[in-house]
């Protein structure tokens, strides 16, 4: 079992470095990548923020617009140009950076909400597109100094993912309609990036309401 001390400890490695660094957390959905990534920022403190690549999704009146609502969250439903375009200036580490934030509560981003000063030594940038090999998300193995993706027992996460529709209004017949149709889709299509990851965390104790 991989223990948080252990990631804690390869995370402050790359803060500790001179230039700013940018940590990818990858996974299938409700693999814990957000969990994963406050809980190393809350250890870290000042030196650290966390950017969510899920600020990126395409807003509902869009997705209403270019038929993709009942697909929200597959690749073509977030501004990928968009986000790659953030990490660049994230990795560059030149400027104070606002990044905007996905607010589960309205089902819609927030535009500006995360403050990223020149003073971070590490972003923590965590979300399910972040190793595939497809434009525009090809570019960000580039920029990111590490990435890690999140390979957690497939029972488990299924029923995180459950829970988690559930908690934010879902039937438990919608929560697992969604769970096992287009979240399974999403979990299927990034399974092979894993093999582009600087490490591969199969087995790590998260809070049930990892996300």
């Amino acid at each position: 079992m991989t223990s948080f001390d252990e990631l804690l400890g390869r995370a402050r490695a790359l803060a500790d470095r001179e230039e700013r660094t940018v940590l990818g957390i990858a996974g299938p959905p409700a693999s814990g990548k957000t969990t994963l990534a406050w809980r190393l920022a809350d250890a870290l403190g000042t030196t650290a923020a966390v950017v969510g690549m899920d600020g990126f999704h395409l807003a509902q009146v869009e997705l209403a617009r270019l038929g993709r609502a009942d697909r929200k969250g597959a690749p073509d439903t977030f501004d990928g140009h968009g986000y790659v375009h953030l990490v660049r200036r994230l990795a560059a580490g030149t400027e104070p950076v606002y990044a905007p934030e996905f607010r589960r509560e309205i089902e819609e981003p927030i535009a500006g909400a995360v403050e990223v000063p020149e003073s971070v030594r590490i972003v923590l940038t965590e979300g399910n597109y972040l190793l595939l090999d497809t434009d525009p998300w090809a570019e960000l193995r580039d920029l990111l100094d590490e990435v890690w993706y999140l390979r957690p027992d497939e029972e488990a996460r299924l029923e995180r993912l459950v829970t988690r529709h559930r908690k934010y209004g879902r039937s438990l017949v919608e929560a697992k309609q969604r769970a096992l149709g287009s979240d399974q889709r999403n979990a299927d299509l990034v399974a092979p990036s894993a093999e582009r990851a600087d490490l591969v965390v199969t087995d790590m104790e998260l809070p049930s309401f990892a996300v």
